[in-house]
């Protein structure tokens, strides 16, 4: 946690923690006037939005670092005094474009205490019904008719608690979804592996001919930093392997690398790009090599030797002397010498989400693959994520999986689906899928959202964004005045201006989130 965001906490942090809870999100909605402009409603949301925000938190579970509960709290409490000031926020743009500006420190699990929508109350009686079709339509379709929302666009809006659809426009129309495809993915890996598996690099010694293979096991999040911040850290793979070989008497060994966790090519088709790595099963840092951590960033092309090329210095510190290193696979007779695991699922999930992180999407696409023996390569993740989405009954049609990043354009997506995907992570009995939605960046001031919203629904929108050119998407939950935790998905084509389209897309969700459409 940052030195300032950790002032606060400490300050205010046990104020918070004592403030009296709502006793219906009805209650601070009805204090609204219904004729709200967006201007008005943006102080509003900052305090009933957030106080709902307050609310989802305290239930969720553990305060996180990778920029959500953390950053929510922090807001919330910032909102209980004078001056309005923001502590801290950092400019993103769109997903593919900019870092995201997350808080830093030790990830923690998702939350597996009451659920989201336990938090809002919105499975209770306390609340108002569900939104209206003709009101919503009222309101929204002026907005998506903005020609800057490209020639065409569809849309859904969904009530999370029931399910129901309540608006849509070419709902079952599949349209290149960009970056939301990462929903999708969020919800295969969760379903398929559980939000508590971890990924586990480990350096493994063959006997007889002492060659040590550190053998990938598909974490992108691996770090060869000095400050870990709680991710797996190879000095530390590095420190437990010197003391093993140490141990043996081994002070010289034979180095490989094995990455045959994963099949198949490890370029995207877009080819070269600094919004991806080349997908390989071990690497560190994500390849970047400008010590960024999150969004665009020139990479390495070799990840894996780059890894273990850092790993032998790292071992030559502890006097352990190697080859130069080459690859190899590890040998069911080779005896692990040490492992590091990363952070759960979940964390790994949020963190997808929160930074549009196109490393770990796909990486997530390929360990679903994993869990299903399917091949893991880039059709195999897409098929895996495709088949596992299929198993959870959702609405599959019109839809077509190419990667987990949605950096592809074959990828198409339908709202139906996108929606479908949102109610299903917040449905009580399938609490492993909730960072589906707590890993959603939130309105003003996380992720790919924190520069978003700043005359809108700050705090209140929670969204994962989709930009390509030509395409425009956002996707995600909004809690509207009446206290309804609603789920929407909006896609644009042919757009021209990625900023006009963002706007667009950004007042549509702010009308649905001023809505009192009862």
């Amino acid at each position: 946690m940052k030195p300032r965001v950790a002032r606060i906490t400490q300050a205010v942090g046990p104020k918070l923690a004592a403030l009296p809870r709502p006793k219906t999100p009805t209650a601070l909605s009805l204090s609204l006037p219904k004729n709200l402009r967006t201007w008005q409603y943006t102080a509003g949301a900052a305090t009933a939005g957030l106080a709902l925000t307050a609310g989802v938190v305290t239930a969720a579970g553990p305060w996180d670092s990778s920029g959500q509960r953390t950053a929510e709290r922090d807001w919330a409490a910032v909102q209980e005094r004078s001056g309005g000031t923001d502590h801290g926020r950092n400019s993103g743009t769109s997903d593919t474009s900019a870092a995201s500006g997350t808080s830093a420190g030790a990830p923690a699990p998702a939350p597996s205490a009451p659920s989201v929508l336990t938090g809002l109350g919105s499975a209770t009686g306390t609340v108002r019904a569900a939104p209206a079709g003709r009101a919503l339509a009222a309101v929204l379709d002026p907005l998506l008719k903005n020609p800057a929302l490209g020639t065409r666009r569809t849309a859904a809006v969904v009530d999370v608690a029931t399910g129901k659809r309540l608006y849509g426009l070419g709902a079952g129309e599949a349209l290149v979804p960009a970056s939301t495809t990462k929903i999708a993915t969020a919800v295969a890996a969760l379903s398929a592996m559980g939000a508590d598996h971890r990924l586990t690099t480990r350096a493994a010694l063959e006997p007889d001919t002492d060659e040590l293979v550190l053998v990938g096991g598909g974490d992108p999040t691996l770090t060869a930093r000095k400050d870990p911040e709680g991710w797996a850290s190879l000095r530390t793979l590095a420190d437990s392997t010197a003391a093993a070989l140490t141990k043996r008497g081994v002070r010289q060994v034979t180095l490989s690398y094995d990455t045959t966790l994963y099949a198949g090519r490890e370029l995207h088709p877009i080819g070269v790009n600094d919004n991806l790595a080349p997908v390989s099963a071990l690497m560190t840092d994500e390849a970047r090599t400008d010590g960024s951590s999150s969004g665009p960033a020139p990479r390495g092309t070799e990840p894996a030797a780059d890894a273990a090329r850092t790993f032998a210095t790292l071992l030559a510190k502890h006097g352990i002397k190697t080859t130069s290193p080459g690859p190899s696979k590890a040998t069911g007779r080779a005896t692990t010498l040490a492992t590091v695991s990363s952070p759960p699922l979940s964390a790994l999930v949020e963190r997808m989400l929160t930074n549009s992180d196109n490393d770990l999407a796909e990486a997530l696409a390929r360990q679903t693959a994993l869990a299903t023996d399917v091949r893991p390569d880039f059709a195999g993740g897409a098929r895996a994520i495709r088949t596992q989405l299929g198993k959870l009954g959702l609405p599959m049609s019109g839809a077509r999986f190419a990667d987990g990043s949605g950096l592809n354009r074959a990828d198409l997506l339908t709202p139906n689906l996108l929606t479908a995907l949102l109610a299903k992570a917040g449905d009580p009995a399938h609490p492993e899928l909730r960072a589906a939605l707590t890993g959603l960046p939130v309105a003003g001031f996380t992720g790919t959202l924190s520069a978003r919203y700043t005359d809108g629904a700050a705090g209140v929108v929670r969204a994962k964004t989709g930009t390509l050119t030509g395409v425009n998407a956002l996707a995600g939950t909004v809690v509207d005045r009446d206290g309804r935790l609603l789920a929407f998905a909006f896609l644009a084509a042919d757009t021209t201006s990625p900023a006009q389209a963002q706007a667009a897309l950004d007042r549509t969700a702010t009308a649905l989130a001023a809505c009192g459409c009862g």
